[in-house]
């Protein structure tokens, strides 16, 4: 066990340093001069403009400031903002609790709702219960998360006045669940689906058969047999969704105005402050890497016969 995590943390290695790269790239390879953009319409102080380039490294070729980025990282510095010269570790220590929050309360909406859904409908499987299951994920599917977010904060909040239509109070849980829903439905449909295929599969396996034959009652042979190797698939996605879901917190964060890390990334796209968005999405990146890793150690958890060399 111990080699194979030494193993997953040195792959990770090239695998964080190419995905920050790509990012890296894209905000400071793009057209346009961030510097230049802080004197808006007036005509710009030149000598203010090199000073300021050659304070931030702004300066150096793209490769060197990217090298001095990965540097910093390694002592704890995501960058500093442009405008505000504020650090990004401290934007992203303000945003991160609401960001948490919100997150959290999707996946558990996704795990609950969604395995819910699953096995219900994989327990039916062919009937009508299991075909209003498969409509209801493949309508949340089709929609679009703009859309869906729109729709419930028109209807749910504006029209019928159920819930705050936008967040005042990201510490509160409350007004969390209408962005959280809107959130998880995407990842809730996968969920759902694959929860249901995996059950409908493996109620045919040899073992349940083995299990029925023994005497066991069907809740037992459901709950301890069935579940437990279905679920395998399952906490492989969820484990991989997480990440999405802090990632997908960007639009949902900016419909309902919550004030998390991706309305951070958005604003600072508007003001082209490509430190911000460099810091954060390396950050959810680490995120992403150390859960992933999390998923693999748990399937030797639910499935025994898995071990690690």
């Amino acid at each position: 066990m111990g080699r194979y995590v030494v193993r997953r943390l040195l792959q990770m290695i090239p695998v964080f340093i190419g995905a920050t790269f790509i990012i890296f790239m894209m905000m400071y390879a793009l057209p346009g001069d961030p510097i230049r953009a802080l004197w808006g319409e007036r005509a710009p102080d030149e000598a203010q403009m090199a000073a300021m380039k050659a304070d931030l490294g702004l300066d150096d070729p793209i490769l060197q400031q990217y090298w001095n980025y990965l540097t910093g990282l390694v002592q704890g510095d995501f960058g500093t903002q442009i405008a505000s010269r504020r650090e990004v570790i401290d934007v992203i220590s303000e945003a991160l609790p609401a960001t948490l929050r919100l997150t959290a309360l999707a996946f558990i909406i996704t795990a609950v709702v969604g395995i819910g859904m699953g096995i219900v409908a994989g327990l039916r499987a062919g009937k009508k219960t299991d075909r209003g299951i498969l409509f209801i994920t493949l309508l949340l599917i089709s929609v679009p998360v703009f859309v869906l977010g729109y729709l419930f904060q028109t209807y749910f909040g504006v029209r019928w006045g159920w819930v705050e239509p936008n967040v005042q109070d990201s510490e509160n849980w409350g007004q969390l669940v209408l962005p959280a829903i809107v959130l998880a439905s995407l990842s809730l449909a996968y969920v759902a689906r694959l929860t249901r295929t995996s059950i409908a599969e493996n109620r045919r396996a040899d073992y349940m058969r083995t299990a029925r034959a023994k005497g066991l009652t069907q809740r037992r042979a459901v709950g301890v047999h069935l579940l437990r190797n279905s679920m395998i698939p399952v906490v492989t996605f969820l484990g991989v969704d997480l990440g999405n879901l802090m990632a997908g917190a960007v639009v949902t964060e900016g419909i309902f105005n919550v004030r998390g890390i991706g309305n951070a990334v958005y604003l600072a796209l508007k003001a082209r402050e490509g430190a911000t968005v460099v810091g954060i999405v390396s950050f959810i990146i680490l995120v992403y890497l150390v859960v992933t890793l999390l998923v693999d150690l748990l399937y030797a958890v639910l499935d025994p016969r898995i071990r690690y060399a």
